[in-house]
């Protein structure tokens, strides 16, 4: 069984920065990516970003430019650096990991942090 834990999230002004991190403990056969998804009240969840194994990162065009996605992969801990930080961006921003499987791959993911971007 795999866990995500994360942490880093908080009220912040807009225009302001945050830093989350998400590590992962368990078993892990091999990981495939890991991610950022947030979702915002009535809303579906959406990713963030992406970082692929092979380091290849994905963002969310509203993100782009001012998120970054890291990771660490002796920890198998992953960072969001968030800059220039909006009010629309608050959400509850999960951690995903998809594990790369003999068979089909499978999707963990963390239990959520709340980000707050409010004057």
């Amino acid at each position: 069984q795999v866990q995500l834990v994360e942490s880093g999230g908080g009220l912040v002004q807009p225009g302001g920065s945050l830093r989350l991190s998400c590590g992962a403990s368990g078993s892990i056969f091999s990981i495939n990516a890991m991610g950022w998804y947030r979702q915002a009240p009535g809303n579906e969840r959406q990713l963030v970003a992406v970082i692929f194994s092979g380091g290849t990162t994905n963002y969310a065009d509203s993100v782009k430019g001012r998120f970054t996605i890291s990771r660490d992969n002796a920890k198998n801990t992953v960072y969001l650096q968030m800059n220039s930080l909006k009010p629309e961006y608050t959400a509850v921003y999960y951690c995903n990991l998809n594990e790369r499987r003999p068979g089909p791959n499978l999707a963990y993911w963390g239990q959520g942090t709340q980000v707050t971007v409010s004057s």
